[in-house]
């Protein structure tokens, strides 16, 4: 039954992702930010936790859990460093990643020809 229940958030969570990019001007780059600031204030209004238990990975997969885990690593960085923690947690708490992201895109970018949105 846990399964379902993360197959059916995550499935809600990009059919809403897909009306968004149907529905609007907004660039996938721009819906990328969207769901990472989403689930970064989700984390500062410590809602996203109890989301994530009720939904499994159907909510820690997208965009939403890396907007979390950048704002955990910026919470435990301040406690830890104060205000020079806001800009190394979330790169320190983020850094797999993002590094995995860089190179897979970079990787892409030779593979596809990419389009802008009219």
């Amino acid at each position: 039954m846990d399964y379902l229940k993360a197959f059916l958030i995550g499935g809600i969570i990009c059919a809403l992702v897909q009306i968004l990019l149907d529905r609007t001007k907004l660039m996938p780059g721009r819906i990328m930010v969207l769901l990472v600031c989403t689930g970064a204030v989700l984390g500062f209004l410590n809602i996203y936790e109890p989301f994530q238990k009720f939904a499994g990975a159907g909510a820690s997969v997208p965009l939403l859990g890396f907007g979390n885990v950048l704002w955990q690593g910026v919470k435990e960085a301040v406690d830890q460093n104060g205000f020079l923690g806001v800009f190394m947690g979330g790169l320190k708490a983020s850094a797999v990643g993002i590094s995995a992201a860089l190179i897979f895109g970079y990787v892409a970018s030779f593979i596809f020809e990419p389009r802008m949105k009219k």
